[in-house]
């Protein structure tokens, strides 16, 4: 069994990485706030943006304009872009998101190519053997569009240049401070949504070909920003409940080896004091 002085020493270890889990849980609370607000007002943006790729698609004849990201061809190779943290410490997510990908990549009938973006990705893609078309780490808390333009420009180009015939993006979805929900949406080629089969139309300048030229490559754009801050979420949220609960486990075992360690001493106490009557005794006889 530990001796006192081994228990006092190991509930002083517990207590300094308590504090550093409660540290680690008010930074990322801090940083909460702010990403929730992005993801969140970010869904509205991408909505609208469907339905107008949508309605300017109806609008187009297709044999009078070809758009590449919108062509459906024989799948000889499988895209998908996993958007992970570069840090652990996050709870379940990191291990959610990956093996949600991994099922994805085992369901399909054809070699898979990655975008990785985050070091959690690429760590998954390199340890599995996978292709990976490009690699995106470091990108900050604040996730800018100039951090996730160049993402959006390899889907596209590994896309229009056929090196993939399908794109995927799987992301952590922020549902709530305690849900992150792992989810694989189909990106390449665009699928417009049915729901604006009877929209108003509209006159467009030059032309409507035109314009959905310009504005699939945008809409691409949104969607892989879109799925970068609704990741950034699910991280500080995650990190800031497995923290949480680090910090109360670290207290709780604090408690116990106090507990514990009480218990020694007041043994040896006792031990010392039959120790010294036992003597007595043996001097009065």
């Amino acid at each position: 069994m530990a001796s006192v002085r081994q228990i006092a020493r190991r509930i002083r270890s517990v207590e300094n990485t308590a504090k550093i889990t409660k540290a680690m849980s008010m930074i990322a609370a801090s940083k909460l706030r702010r990403s929730q607000d992005a993801a969140t007002q970010g869904r509205s943006y991408a909505e609208n943006m469907a339905a107008i790729v949508s309605n300017v698609v109806f609008q187009v004849d297709e044999e009078e304009s070809h758009q590449p990201l919108l062509e459906s061809r024989l799948i000889k190779n499988t895209g998908i872009a996993i958007i992970a943290p570069d840090r652990g410490l996050t709870g379940g997510l990191n291990a959610n998101i990956l093996r949600s990908a991994n099922d994805f990549i085992k369901s399909q009938n054809a070699p898979v190519k990655v975008v990785a973006v985050g070091k959690k990705s690429l760590d998954f893609a390199r340890r599995n053997n996978l292709e990976i078309i490009a690699e995106y780490t470091g990108i900050s808390d604040r996730p800018t569009p100039g951090d996730t333009l160049p993402i959006a420009g390899d889907i596209t180009e590994a896309f229009s240049n056929e090196i993939v015939d399908s794109f995927h993006i799987a992301y952590g979805q922020f549902v709530n401070t305690t849900l992150q929900r792992p989810v694989i949406e189909p990106l390449l080629p665009v699928i417009p949504s049915g729901t604006a089969a009877n929209a108003v139309g509209y006159i467009f300048e030059p032309n409507a070909a035109e314009v959905l030229g310009r504005l699939l490559p945008r809409y691409v754009e949104t969607l892989v920003h879109h799925a970068v801050l609704e990741g950034n979420a699910s991280e500080q949220s995650a990190r800031m409940v497995a923290m949480n609960q680090a910090t109360d486990n670290a207290n709780e075992m604090v408690e116990d080896l106090t507990l514990l360690m009480n218990k020694l001493r007041q043994e040896k106490i006792t031990t010392e004091l039959l120790d010294i009557v036992g003597g007595v005794a043996a001097l009065e006889s």
